[in-house]
């Protein structure tokens, strides 16, 4: 990975590929008064640079099937690296946990997952949590409504907002 330094258009093309991904390469450029060329060399090195991990279309899971989404902080009784690495490599692996995030103070970890219904659920928390002797406390919060889900990241403004 090559680093690299941004510059305000830099800044235009990520924000616009974190709206929509799924223009073409000919609509990204008009939109941001860019050549297709130069549009496309732009965000080919924005992916070299390892800036833009990947590409995926956001679907609407109320629309799609029912699915329960819980958000769960975990407890662990020891955190040393060897024990934090381990259980943060069981977690991710499995399908059904969206995010999972090392935090502090409170809970080691919060994770978001999502499973189709309870016995689901069950089955997760048996996998991951009931069955790791180094799980001391799990406490899940079960959605009950999605108010807002956005995985924009904020980006500094350009130099013509006045902001850096």
């Amino acid at each position: 990975m090559e680093i690299i330094s941004l510059d305000a258009t830099d800044w235009r093309l990520l924000d616009a590929l974190q709206r929509d991904a799924s223009r073409t390469n000919q609509q990204l450029a008009a939109d941001l008064h860019l050549s297709p060329p130069t549009c496309l060399r732009r965000v080919q090195r924005l992916r070299r640079a390892g800036l833009i991990e990947r590409e995926v279309a956001l679907l609407a899971a109320d629309r799609l099937a029912a699915v329960l989404t819980a958000v769960v902080e975990i407890s662990l009784d020891r955190q040393d690296a060897g024990a934090l690495d381990a259980f943060e490599s069981r977690v991710i692996a499995d399908d059904a946990v969206q995010q999972c995030w090392r935090v502090s103070p409170g809970p080691d970890f919060v994770l978001v997952v999502a499973v189709p219904d309870m016995p689901a659920y069950h089955a997760l928390a048996q996998r991951l949590f009931t069955s790791d002797a180094n799980v001391r406390n799990v406490k899940a919060f079960f959605s009950v409504k999605r108010a807002k889900f956005e995985p924009r990241l904020p980006l500094p403004a350009g130099p013509e907002s006045g902001r850096r």
